[in-house]
């Protein structure tokens, strides 16, 4: 094995040195050696040739690069509020090289067609490496049973709208159909887990949020544990796999739980807005933090941290779904949720950690947000060579600077939208450096980006050996 090692190691172009390396098998120090886009081998020693690059990442933790598997990136039909030359930049800026977008765009991407001619569209403009979810059409849900998996790893299901999700599958026949042919064609389904109708019941009674603060209570928990139960009864009947998205009470993880310890095939996704925020700065900020699922109240988040503690959700997303200052200063009625967050995902997930956990020791809360930002939903999804450093692996690399403290303002943001909910807020860790396919692609010394040469990736990839 040495011999072979030191054959791979002849042939590296780059060395990535650190005190901190995250690994499936812990924090160690050592060294990174890298070729041709790809990890070759995570050594003691440095025996790459001398021509080899090298960085030294110090003492910052070297993180796989991070994967955000819930992004709005607005491709096609709304590029005034984000695009992917900007998303991928406040993506890498916040460690995150991989993303998998949504199909919410105008028009809404239904079609095998419909997610190559917006993959057309990214090529060659975004620095991170991309996949899709496919929307389900509501008129023709039984597609998904002949779903071509070189197009999509997945497929998503409103179950309830807003301003920018009309397509809608309200009728039980709708999710009876498409939950069936999900499980014919093993299609992982995604869900926007929130019961349309009866949103529409309660808005029939008490009429339509008129202010912020009465936001979050007429866009009741219910909705979300009436959705919930629905999913698992599906579940339980086809066998699908379903994975919920930004789930926001904790009667809802609790039900989540319970189906997985049944042996049923649901995982469920947390977004670093419901861990930040409580329904008390949703009466503060306003727009800035109106969301859909809503945010909640504190002990919702204590569950939902609870939860990232427990190892409980398969992954942590951003939802980052970015609006225009003039749209999310509307009145309450025309004022759409959501809000931009890929770019601080991680750094405020870490800083959660570290306030709700002061006496864990980092590299326990640095394995925890590789977990939960890297192999959690690189295996989720099928995403082969990601959210791992491991000989094999793509050469994707974030640099996160413990205890490097810093207070996010708007000229930090990267995204095309120009603010952020966190502003203001006092962050305890930085990413410094991303590296994607073994290539620099942001520094925050000088605040530079790499090419926007990211990759489409489709599940038919096969994974090149060494």
């Amino acid at each position: 094995m040495a011999e072979l090692t030191n054959d791979i190691s002849r042939t590296a172009e780059l060395v990535v040195s650190g005190s901190r390396l995250v690994t499936p098998q812990g924090v160690r120090a050592g060294h990174v050696l890298i070729a041709a886009g790809r990890v070759l081998a995570v050594s003691d020693t440095d025996t790459a040739p001398p021509f080899a690059k090298r960085i030294d990442a110090g003492d910052a933790y070297v993180l796989p690069g991070l994967i955000d598997s819930h992004v709005h990136f607005r491709t096609p039909g709304l590029t005034h509020k984000e695009d992917w030359e900007h998303g991928g930049r406040a993506a890498v800026a916040g460690g995150v090289t991989t993303v998998l977008d949504m199909p919410n765009t105008v028009p809404p991407t239904l079609t095998e067609q419909a997610l190559r001619q917006k993959a057309a569209l990214v090529d060659g403009r975004t620095l991170v490496d991309y996949g899709f979810h496919l929307g389900v059409d509501p008129e023709r849900p039984e597609l998904l049973a002949s779903l071509d998996p070189a197009a999509a790893r997945s497929a998503k299901i409103f179950m309830a709208g807003h301003h920018t999700a009309p397509t809608v599958l309200r009728e039980p026949a709708q999710l009876q159909k498409a939950f069936a042919a999900a499980a014919e064609g093993g299609v992982q389904l995604v869900l926007h887990a929130e019961d349309d109708s009866l949103f529409a019941l309660l808005d029939g009674w008490w009429g339509e949020p008129g202010s912020y603060a009465e936001y979050e209570a007429r866009r009741p928990r219910s909705g979300g544990i009436v959705a919930v139960a629905k999913v698992i009864e599906l579940v339980r009947r086809h066998g699908t796999k379903a994975h919920i998205l930004h789930l926001s009470s904790r009667e809802e993880a609790d039900l989540v739980c319970a189906a997985q310890n049944a042996g049923l095939p649901v995982t469920f996704e947390v977004t670093g807005h419901h861990l930040s925020f409580t329904d008390e700065d949703t009466h503060r900020l306003g727009a800035r933090t109106r969301l859909s699922p809503a945010i909640r109240s504190r002990a919702d988040q204590d569950r939902l941290w609870e939860a990232v503690w427990a190892g409980q959700p398969a992954a942590i997303g951003s939802d980052h779904a970015p609006h225009t200052v003039e749209e999310k200063t509307r009145g309450v009625r025309q004022s759409p949720p959501g809000l931009p967050g890929v770019q601080e995902l991680a750094v405020a997930v870490w800083t959660g950690m570290r306030r709700r956990w002061p006496g864990e020791h980092p590299d326990r809360a640095a394995e925890r947000l590789v977990r939960l930002l890297g192999s959690g939903p690189a295996d989720l999804f099928g995403l082969t060579g990601k959210g791992r450093i491991e000989a094999g692996s793509d050469a994707d690399l974030a640099f996160l600077r413990p205890d490097d403290t810093w207070m996010l303002s708007a000229a930090d943001v990267r995204s095309k939208c120009g603010w952020s909910a966190y502003e203001g807020w006092t962050m305890a860790a930085r990413v410094t450096r991303t590296l994607r396919a073994g290539r620099v692609v942001w520094d925050a010394e000088d605040g530079t980006f790499g090419e926007p040469d990211g990759r489409w990736l489709t599940p038919a990839d096969k994974h090149r050996g060494l």
